[in-house]
């Protein structure tokens, strides 16, 4: 089953249930993911690295929205980007913690014989293809760096 068919279910559910924040985040997901599915080019269809990429920019846009909510003392737009959050990571791929994701990185750095951060960028290449997915750019970004370094 596709993603839009498994949100399309699980909207369907979560109405029935009355559970409001389940809905608002599974709409975000379903808007986000009808505006690919329409953009000039697509033809219609998403295909599945392009549907993580966009769960991951919906995530990052709460987190980025969440920090700004708490810093002005937001608590009620906060809580509800938390929620939103939740929901949205639901169906990404399971994350790497720091040790995995420095483990595949020391091995990316080896199999290519990266040295310094001269090497970073193809490094990150090479990484972002391996990973997309499984951790976030910032993460992937920051661990070559420590390694490199």
């Amino acid at each position: 089953m596709s993603l839009v068919d498994t949100i399309n279910s699980d909207i369907k559910d979560a109405m029935k249930a009355k559970n409001s924040d389940l809905l608002q985040g599974l709409r975000a997901i379903k808007s986000a993911l009808l505006l690919a599915q329409t953009e000039k080019g697509s033809g219609g269809q998403v295909s599945e690295d392009t549907e993580i990429k966009i769960l991951q920019r919906l995530v990052k846009q709460r987190k980025e929205s969440l920090s700004i909510y708490q810093e002005q003392g937001r608590d009620d737009l906060a809580s509800q980007e938390s929620k939103e959050i939740d929901v949205i990571e639901q169906y990404l791929p399971k994350q790497l913690d720091e040790s995995e994701l420095e483990k595949v990185v020391q091995e990316i750095i080896q199999t290519m014989g990266a040295s310094s951060m001269q090497d970073m960028g193809k490094v990150m290449g090479m990484a972002n293809q391996k990973l997309a997915g499984k951790a976030d750019g910032k993460r992937i970004a920051d661990t070559v760096k420590r390694l490199l370094s």
